[in-house]
């Protein structure tokens, strides 16, 4: 299961991890299909860490799941396969425990003290030459590019999830 991420600053495609983390990739792929990407920022920005973007306010703190509970987030699916072992880690953002949304980050580089505490949704297999431009992407307060980094659109590659 495959997506393009296309940026204004190149595409990122990524494959997404259907059986290791369903919920979450059934997420990201039903937010992708809809477009609720689109027009997106990347509004966090820290070099040697990682990329994070989602939220359709831009601010870092909005953004919901496609499941209907009361706040919009999902439980966490940690997957002891699973570890944030290389740059291009595609993990779903949250501010505690069980809080997924919409939000993701994308590592610049490996980062074990993540295990266990962030879903793995996928990881990043063409554009590590986008990722590299995106991480030299000069920062203000806050860690928000100073120079914008945008979501333009998402394809689905294969989506086998459509029409279930």
């Amino acid at each position: 299961m495959a997506v393009t991420l296309n940026t204004n600053l190149g595409s990122l495609k990524l494959e997404l991890y259907c059986e290791q983390a369903p919920k979450a990739a059934e997420n990201f792929l039903a937010l992708c299909a809809s477009g609720y990407y689109d027009g997106t920022l990347f509004h966090r920005n820290i070099k040697g860490f990682m990329i994070q973007g989602g939220d359709p306010t831009g601010t870092g703190k909005g953004g919901k799941s496609i499941f209907p509970t009361p706040n919009g987030k999902f439980p966490d699916e940690i997957a002891d396969t699973l570890k944030h072992t290389k740059r291009g880690i595609v993990s779903m953002a949250n501010s505690g425990p069980n809080t997924n949304g919409s939000q993701f980050f994308i590592t610049y580089n490996k980062h074990p003290h993540l295990n266990g505490k962030y879903t793995i949704v996928g990881q990043v297999i063409d554009g590590m030459d986008v990722l590299d431009k995106m991480e030299k992407i000069k920062v203000g307060a806050a860690d928000r590019p100073v120079q914008e980094i945008k979501l333009n659109n998402v394809v689905i590659h294969a989506n086998p999830l459509a029409g279930a």
